[in-house]
């Protein structure tokens, strides 16, 4: 199952970022089988971190909530998300980013 992840950081995740960068970034690569892509978003090059973006390749919805919610990253308060099932558009046209 294909499903998005869109995370919206509040202000307090900035000291949260701070802290925990090399555990979360340790734990990307530990799931990169299920977590494909990852990475931060911003409203301008340069800017603040404003949240994030997964696309997860994994075997139930539950599994993607077991993920988000293990990642050093996760405060419920501090990081609420979205999660929504993704279809690609022609899949037959690869894609390396």
């Amino acid at each position: 199952m294909r499903l998005v992840v869109i995370f919206d950081d509040t202000p307090p995740m900035v000291a949260i970022r701070a802290a925990q960068e090399p555990a979360h970034l340790d734990y990307l690569r530990a799931h990169a089988d299920e977590i494909l892509i990852g990475g931060g978003l911003r409203d301008q090059p340069g800017g603040g971190y404003v949240g994030g973006l997964w696309v997860l390749d994994v075997a139930s919805k539950a599994r993607a909530i077991e993920l988000i919610e293990a990642d050093p990253y996760y405060i419920a308060e501090r990081r609420p998300y979205r999660l929504l099932v993704w279809g690609k558009a022609c899949p037959e046209l690869m894609v390396t980013l």
